[in-house]
């Protein structure tokens, strides 16, 4: 069971430095579907059953706002309801970890009442755009918002796949007893929605000859790294705080494997959590999914690949200290997709040499914003294009150095008028992304592991942010701030 806690630790809370593991220790030893549980997958469809759980998610929700919450927003009717379909999508205000996590990990439970009744990737990306229609047309008093419908389902998608594919790893239809009650229950914390399938149509106690498992075992790595974090705001007047931070880090599938092209067969998930005074605790997320791959190049020297990739970007912070009474950054991509490249070195017996590089363009986005502050969110909505690339070198799982280098640029299309008092304005009505703008949000990492002892690693971080932001009404404001961390490291 230990390798399905850690799945489950990485999963539930979702680090930085690069898409693929600098020196990556496998899990579990790869073995393939088992045909009675391809079979048994492939029969499973049931849309009524799916739309159902779709619209009962929906309804609970709401019920819980409505009656024990008594939030304002619940309070709903046929008045309401016809004001929403007339008066159409407004661009809402809510703050960036309820834009831009909250609603696209709602998006995943929509998405996994459907992938668990056999649906696959994008069929169930259907019903969870069908669900986030559903809540912002019928069940709010509130203007419908054009983010959520963008990042609920999109978001959704990513992190469903990865939560849905880590509640397989989970799952073994052959066991009895305690271990299947602890394994349906983890299972279900992991995936809820697909948890509460198997509880519906019985799966959850039912003893198969197979293990249940959609995709067999894949090869799956996993980090944990634990330690000190400082960060620095660079401005004219030099702002820090010092404070304990996490890292969880899952490669899943193998990322040298150009002919397994089903959407995340292969992925990335990154996150951090950091405790330090002012800071939120959920600090950063990545996530990269494989939706297609080919191989280029296959011989004695080089290997090169190139795919199709789903990115989820998330990056927070606030402001450290009154010194300053700066906020460093915020950044967050839930729907973005893009072209990438993998390459893996075969020259050298005792190194190991591999990079790679994506380019993606984002329909949805978000930037810090240093005007626009209105009721919860002091940032703006945007859509561009992004980059990332990076390089993992290392000597004998001794010694590893990797470098990270990440661009994004937004730009914020429709602002609010020239002169426009935020202060009094009524921000329900207002409908605008931000301040028209663009902005350029990098980052660049540098990391280094020195080896221990047997799967103990000392962790060196540094990370640099910049931003710049480009105001049509305002002076542009760049701003730099750094973060290190030291940390010990074991890889499972």
């Amino acid at each position: 069971m230990r390798k399905y806690i850690l799945i489950f630790s990485v999963i539930l809370i979702h680090q930085n430095i690069s898409a693929q593991f600098l020196m990556r220790h496998k899990t579990t030893t790869p073995h393939a579907v088992d045909s009675l549980d391809l079979q048994y997958y492939s029969s499973k469809k049931n849309g009524w059953a799916a739309a159902g759980q779709v619209i009962g998610l929906n309804l609970g929700v709401w019920a819980f706002d409505r009656y024990v919450q008594k939030a304002d927003f619940a309070y709903i009717g046929f008045n309401s309801i016809k004001k929403n379909l007339e008066n159409g999508f407004y661009w809402d205000n809510d703050q960036l970890g309820t834009n831009m996590f909250l609603h696209p990990y709602h998006g995943n439970l929509y998405y996994n009442s459907a992938r668990s009744r056999g649906y696959n990737y994008w069929e169930s990306g259907a019903f969870a755009l069908g669900g986030s229609a559903m809540w912002e047309l019928f069940m709010e008093n509130e203007h419908p918002s054009i983010n959520d419908i963008i990042a609920t389902p999109i978001g959704g998608m990513a992190i469903g796949e990865v939560f849905y594919r880590g509640s397989d790893m989970i799952l073994d239809d052959r066991k009895r007893g305690g271990e299947r009650v602890r394994r349906e229950v983890l299972a279900f914390l992991v995936a809820p929605t697909r948890g509460l399938t198997r509880l519906i149509n019985g799966d959850a106690w039912k003893v198969r000859p197979s293990s249940g498992r959609q995709f067999g075992i894949p090869e799956i790595s996993v980090e944990i790294s634990a330690g000190v974090r400082v960060l620095e705001i660079q401005d004219e007047i030099l702002d820090k705080g010092v404070g304990f931070g996490t890292l969880f880090s899952a490669e899943y599938g193998d990322r040298y494997d150009g002919e397994n092209s089903k959407p995340f067969d292969y992925f990335t998930m990154r996150a951090s959590l950091n405790v330090q005074a002012s800071q939120p605790l959920l600090g950063q997320i990545n996530i990269i999914g494989r939706l297609w791959a080919a191989e280029l190049i296959d011989n004695s020297k080089d290997y090169f690949n190139i795919g199709i990739y789903q990115h989820f970007d998330y990056y927070d912070s606030d402001t450290i200290s009154s010194v300053s009474n700066e906020i460093p950054y915020k950044m967050a991509t839930p729907a973005a997709f893009g072209v990438g490249l993998i390459h893996k070195s075969k020259r050298f017996a005792d190194w190991d040499f591999n990079s790679y590089a994506h380019i993606n363009g984002i329909l949805l986005g978000a930037t810090l914003s240093d005007h626009y502050k209105v009721s919860e969110r002091n940032y703006n909505l945007a859509s561009g294009f992004g980059w990332k690339t990076g390089i993992n070198i290392s000597y004998k799982d001794k010694i590893g150095v990797s470098w990270l280098y990440e661009g994004y640029r937004l730009y914020t299309w429709k602002g609010y008028p020239e002169g426009t008092d935020l202060a009094t304005v009524d921000y329900n009505e207002l409908n605008a992304q931000g301040d028209k703008s663009n902005a350029t949000f990098n980052t660049s990492s540098l990391r280094v592991d020195l080896k221990l002892r047997d799967q103990w690693y000392l962790t060196g971080i540094g990370s640099f942010y910049r931003r710049s932001t480009h105001y049509k009404y305002f002076d542009s404001v760049y701003s730099k701030t750094g973060e290190g961390k030291l940390m010990l490291t074991y890889k499972f």
